[in-house]
């Protein structure tokens, strides 16, 4: 099932999520529909906060952006099976020089924006199953994943922007809150009135 993606301005996008259990109610089918939504709005990633659930849980499939030609070969192979789902993760090191890469987010369509992060992380986290994992990530690989890890820390890719930039957006966030945006997925605004 398709689930609206909720929109810049909602609480839940800067609540910090909540460990989960292995009985936490309808995991299983609640996976299935964020991928159902991430699909559905072309993206690479969600978290469950982006469903309205303060949780610790996101979901990543990197394997459309692997037809991008500007990847290296060594890339594009590790975005191609790069579907996973993270449940109570904890990245514990980021290492490297900090890099510019052009960010977007499903709950704020339509503003994409440079954002610097380090190149390469470590992760600890339980799948699906509840198995543990420990795994390193570089590149476009860990970029995703730190997009989604900030949801379930509460933080929003236009939180890592200048103060500059943030003043720039304000009008253009302030529509997105309001529904006054064109989207091609479902989408819950907070101040829709």
């Amino acid at each position: 099932m398709i689930l609206p993606i909720i929109a810049y301005g909602d609480p839940v996008l800067k609540t910090k999520g909540k460990e989960i259990a292995p009985d936490y109610p309808k995991l299983e089918e609640l996976i299935e529909n964020m991928f159902d939504t991430m699909y559905s709005a072309h993206g690479v990633g969600l978290a469950a906060p982006q469903v309205g659930l303060p949780i610790r849980l996101f979901i990543v499939d990197a394997s459309p952006m692997a037809e991008d030609e500007e990847f290296a070969e060594e890339e594009i192979n590790q975005l191609k099976d790069f579907k996973k789902v993270f449940i109570n993760p904890r990245i514990t090191e980021e290492t490297g020089i900090e890099w510019d890469f052009n960010e977007g987010c499903l709950s704020i369509p339509d503003i994409r924006e440079d954002v610097k992060r380090k190149p390469a992380l470590s992760i600890s986290y339980v799948d699906e199953n509840f198995v543990p994992h420990i795994e390193n990530y570089e590149g476009v690989a860990a970029r995703i994943i730190q997009h989604e890890y900030d949801h379930i820390e509460g933080v929003l890719f236009t939180d890592r922007l200048s103060p500059f930039k943030k003043r720039i957006l304000k009008g253009r966030l302030t529509n997105i809150s309001k529904g006054n945006i064109k989207v091609d997925y479902k989408m819950r605004f907070p101040l829709k009135k």
